[in-house]
């Protein structure tokens, strides 16, 4: 078991940077790009001298994080320093929240004409836009600090995700050999994410569009661009026009908390004949009543539960996060609406770290649970094989990781 548990922690963590010959490795990464890049760029119809110019002076990032340096001892134990599993609260900062809703009201009325006109073409709600934009780069104030060509090539080269990251290094020369921006104009996150909208490379050469009509996509400089481009990403992955993205509901302890996730959907007319009602007694959607909706419980029975439309996983298509997904629709709303918090509140669960929830993964799967991996990550999988467990031995169920669980889940 101590073994089980190591290796799942090896998964998980951000390798340290060890002990390098540092100037060594760089010497690999210049012949890395000269070698595996280039042919791949070329191939893909970047020149020659844009792809000089793009890593001209660019050297590695070792700070950034899943970071495997040439020669370093993959099976070395390492400390965890993902603290990050903690109760989903911490998600929907009352600051967070009411700044987000706060300034997008202020956004919808200042570039109202480049929402409508992204509703009309799209069908995506302006106040979906609003909230994507907010929680993603604070409406264009927050920093976009880093070498995008940097970044993408350091973990291209030698992260724990390198070939995902050398594809969107490609992609990023694209954008370069396209004009979109200069190579040293090419500014990022830590995980490569370009412009107002973070998008990934690949995401900016399928969705940027030009949304001020000067016949450039500039998702750095130009609101009316970045309205556009994310109503256009939304669009291209199936936002459901004239639908919302779901609805807080009472769920009965009669019903399972198991019963969460995107592929156990029911119509809506079902959920309420089961006895799930719409907080503050408000009737579902009569047009909704026939159309599939799905349980989310994202902390299980220690906070809020939602009903939700395929709409919702449109949203983590932009993010895979329910969390995410569940932020942007609420703070839609409150932008549009004026809506408070979420009638129930979350429970004050968290405190494991993911090694922890991997660990429990790993000892659910091995009683034939899908948990969708032992990856340390609650996601629908985790909560509702912990909500099945629960049931089967006996205990009433609550669908979430919690450290009660640690002794029997080993």
């Amino acid at each position: 078991m101590r073994l089980l548990i190591l290796a799942l922690s090896l998964l998980l963590l951000s390798p340290p940077v060890m002990a390098q010959d540092r100037p060594a490795v760089e010497r690999q990464f210049r012949a890395w790009l000269q070698d595996t890049v280039w042919p791949r760029a070329r191939a893909a119809g970047v020149s020659r001298a844009t792809h000089e110019a793009a890593f001209q002076g660019v050297t590695l990032m070792w700070d950034l994080p899943d970071l495997i340096p040439p020669g370093s001892d993959i099976n070395r134990p390492r400390p965890q320093r993902q603290g990050e599993f903690g109760s989903p609260a911490a998600y929907f900062a009352p600051n967070t929240v009411t700044a987000t809703t706060r300034e997008g009201i202020a956004m919808a009325r200042r570039h109202a004409a480049a929402l409508e006109r992204a509703e009309r073409q799209t069908g995506v709600p302006g106040r979906i836009i609003l909230a994507i934009w907010g929680r993603k780069s604070a409406y264009g104030r927050a920093a976009i600090p880093h070498d995008a060509l940097a970044v993408l090539g350091t973990k291209g080269f030698m992260s724990t995700r390198a070939p995902y990251f050398t594809d969107e290094l490609i992609a990023a020369l694209q954008l370069i050999e396209a004009g979109h921006a200069s190579p040293r104009g090419l500014r990022s996150s830590w995980a490569g994410a370009l412009g107002q909208p973070q998008f990934m490379p690949s995401n900016m050469l399928k969705h940027a569009r030009d949304g001020d009509g000067d016949g450039r996509a500039d998702i750095w400089g130009s609101a009316p661009d970045t309205i556009a481009s994310i109503a256009a990403y939304l669009a291209a992955h199936g936002w459901q026009k004239g639908r919302d993205w779901g609805f807080e509901v009472t769920v009965p302890a009669q019903v399972s908390c198991a019963l969460e996730g995107p592929d156990k959907g029911r119509s809506f007319a079902t959920w309420a004949a089961m006895g799930i009602t719409r907080i503050g007694g408000r009737a579902f959607p009569a047009d909704e009543m026939q159309r599939e909706g799905f349980l989310l419980m994202p902390a299980g029975r220690h906070g809020p539960a939602f009903v939700v439309t395929q709409n919702f996983y449109v949203l983590k298509d932009y993010n895979m996060s329910d969390l995410y997904a569940l932020f942007v629709g609420h703070v839609g709303d409150r932008i549009a609406y004026g809506l408070g918090d979420f009638a129930s509140r979350w429970g004050p669960v968290g405190g494991l770290m993911r090694s922890d929830v991997a660990a429990m993964q790993a000892a659910l799967e091995r009683m034939g649970h899908d948990t969708g991996g032992a990856d340390g990550l609650a996601g629908f999988r985790t909560r509702r094989s912990i909500g099945a467990w629960q049931e089967a031995t006996g205990q009433t169920p609550t669908c979430f990781p919690d450290a009660s669980m640690k002794s029997a889940l080993r």
